[in-house]
């Protein structure tokens, strides 16, 4: 399985792989081996964060990995707790440090600080400072909403490259996509098969099991999961699908040699539900979700 994974260009110009390993709630001794064995499939993109408390990991599979640090785009996010200007400056230094680096291809904010959007505001003119002196090859966003992203866009000077969202096909963000493309912001889709355990009201079922998901499957002789990524390839998304299991890995990389017809692509994008299986974006304080992120 030799595939040429297909490049998404940023707006600043930098080309991102279009899919990549997530590790979110992988534990660190497992992260070493998935990022491993994701390396080893062709992969070139992992995303990880300083909040998943695995950045050391990742760090030490890639440079291990034949291709090397050279080969990978690494992609990781600043928590909330490290928002302000001389706190997300220092974020990035635990960051690097971690993963053994002295540029990270993408940095985030993982999420907006709704109750003081200032601090927002300051952590994100702080990656506008960090990719100006060139510690950072692209700078972005994640879990950002229109109206945050409207207020980013009007205090500040760089438009993010990528902002990185819940996206399946029962949670599709239609309002937020559509902001992204006007702006040239690519949309990533974290969670892009629905892996939050995420049930439609009243049937009990997975994006797994979803039936109009399933009849495309196996008009593919593929799996629901390899579907709905390459759904969101076809739409122009950027998918970061986690799994530790080498052969699920494989799996969600095996997506480049089939095509999903137009009305394919449309019984997908009608299974929306508007239901948010993570949390609200506008609930997310200090106060609830604020945690010291340890150095390096």
């Amino acid at each position: 399985m030799a595939y040429e994974v297909p490049d998404i260009a940023l707006n600043n110009g930098v080309e991102m792989p279009s899919i990549g390993l997530g590790v979110f709630q992988t534990p660190p001794d497992e992260t070493r081996s998935s990022v491993a064995a994701a390396l080893g499939t062709g992969y070139r993109h992992i995303d990880t964060a300083a909040a998943y408390g695995n950045e050391r990991e990742v760090g030490e599979a890639v440079h291990a990995s034949k291709g090397g640090r050279t080969a990978v785009f690494l992609e990781t996010k600043i928590w909330i707790s490290d928002y302000g200007s001389d706190k997300t400056l220092h974020a990035f230094d635990k960051s690097a440090g971690k993963l053994g680096v002295d540029q990270i291809d993408l940095l985030i904010l993982h999420q907006a600080l709704p109750s003081d959007f200032d601090k927002t505001l300051e952590a994100y003119r702080a990656l506008e400072t960090l990719l100006k002196n060139g510690k950072v090859r692209a700078i972005g966003v994640s879990n950002f909403m229109v109206e945050h992203l409207t207020n980013l866009l009007d205090e500040t000077e760089v438009v993010p490259a990528v902002n990185q969202i819940e996206l399946h096909p029962y949670f599709q963000q239609p309002e937020v996509q559509a902001f992204n493309a006007e702006h040239g912001i690519v949309t990533q889709a974290w969670s892009p098969i629905g892996g939050i355990t995420f049930y439609r009201e009243g049937e009990h079922t997975s994006t797994l099991e979803d039936p109009a998901i399933v009849k495309i499957a196996e008009s593919h002789s593929k799996s629901a999961a390899q579907v709905m990524l390459r759904w969101h390839l076809q739409e122009g998304r950027s998918v970061i699908p986690k799994s530790t299991k080498p052969r699920r890995i494989a799996e969600n990389f095996d997506v480049f040699d089939f095509e999903l017809t137009t009305d394919e692509v449309a019984a997908i994008d009608g299974l929306d539900t508007g239901k948010r299986g993570g949390p609200e974006p506008d609930a997310i304080t200090l106060e609830s979700f604020g945690r010291e992120i340890p150095e390096a």
